[in-house]
């Protein structure tokens, strides 16, 4: 629950075309003591101040001219995409105030103002507005854990996928090319297993953010497994525009690593495929990618290697099919 400093500091504002009502208002949250309350006598710019603020409340008269109540409301209706529209609604007529709740308004206070009536509904209205946006910042907090990798922070393998369909959708659109990145550090393992859980929790930290800091910002870096990476290049030209920034990678990825009084050496090995050019769907390009890591780790490591292109059906015939990627193009850095 909301604590009662978080109530006192909510944000709040009055909206009403009458000075004196305002004053009256601001000055009965004031004595109540709410800290943070505003003002206006424009209905036209709630919308805008909300799209700055985000209030917790809006008391609202109903009754304005030009713009009434009702017209802010559903102004705010399309700014408040959840559905929760944070309005006090303000009224002197009793056939308002089903209206208003109809309208969107969660409560109404009746004018003249009753002291007792206007505290108790603030009060409770703004307990139930920080509580709900307590269960929504939960619920975001839970979906971000749900799609990311609790150790780097990277996306995990299910928002992965979901990336690289988007990026896919996009280079189809366009008549483009993307490409998918398979990394597996090489040495990872003994690292590990000799100095211990903590310590290769920290390497693999550190790679994640030499990756970040290495790709470009519409590109996803992503932890698919243990010690395992997937990087999605948005949009390539050709296999070389893919094989430039692998070595990059290599090279980044080599370099020592201190993990308190150590210094420590690695490697990775990449695989790489192409959409459209090696597969068309996600969890193909992956498949390739991942075959292509395979050839790359065989031939000696420390090296990336791009897949096969697929051999056409008719060639096939009387053809004994290599194992892997067999024809995989492998480049040592």
């Amino acid at each position: 629950m909301p604590s009662p400093d978080e109530i006192l500091n909510a944000k709040i504002l009055v909206v009403d075309d009458c000075a004196d009502n305002i004053d009256l208002m601001i000055e009965i949250l004031r004595d109540a003591g709410y800290m943070n309350v505003s003002s206006t006598m424009l209905p036209e710019q709630v919308c805008e101040l909300h799209r700055q603020h985000c209030y917790d409340l809006i008391l609202l008269d109903l009754q304005m001219p030009e713009l009434n109540g009702f017209q802010v409301m559903k102004g705010l209706k399309e700014i408040e995409q959840d559905g929760y529209l944070p309005v006090l609604a303000l009224t002197a007529q009793p056939s308002f105030k089903i209206a208003a709740l109809e309208a969107g308004a969660r409560d109404f206070i009746s004018k003249p103002f009753d002291l007792l009536e206007v505290h108790k509904r603030i009060h409770n209205m703004l307990e139930v507005r920080l509580l709900y946006k307590e269960l929504a910042q939960y619920s975001k907090k839970q979906q971000e854990l749900a799609l990311h990798d609790p150790l780097t922070g990277l996306p995990n393998r299910r928002l992965l996928e979901d990336r690289i369909a988007t990026t896919l959708q996009h280079a189809a659109r366009h008549n483009r090319k993307a490409a998918v990145m398979y990394l597996d550090l090489d040495g990872f393992k003994p690292i590990n297993d000799t100095h211990g859980h903590a310590t290769g929790d920290e390497i693999l930290k550190q790679v994640a953010q030499r990756l970040v800091n290495s790709s470009r910002k519409e590109d996803t870096v992503a932890r698919v497994g243990g010690d395992e990476f997937v990087i999605v290049l948005a949009e390539v030209a050709n296999v070389a525009s893919a094989q430039e920034p692998a070595s990059k990678l290599i090279e980044v990825v080599s370099e020592p690593y201190k993990v308190g009084e150590l210094t420590l050496n690695l490697s990775t090995s990449i695989g790489i495929a192409l959409f459209p050019d090696h597969a068309q769907d996600v969890n193909q390009l992956i498949h390739m990618a991942d075959l292509a890591l395979y050839d790359a780790k065989r031939s000696g490591k420390n090296r990336h290697c791009v897949a096969q292109l697929p051999l056409a059906p008719d060639a096939l015939d009387g053809a004994t099919p290599a194992v892997g990627v067999g024809a995989a193009q492998q480049v040592t850095v």
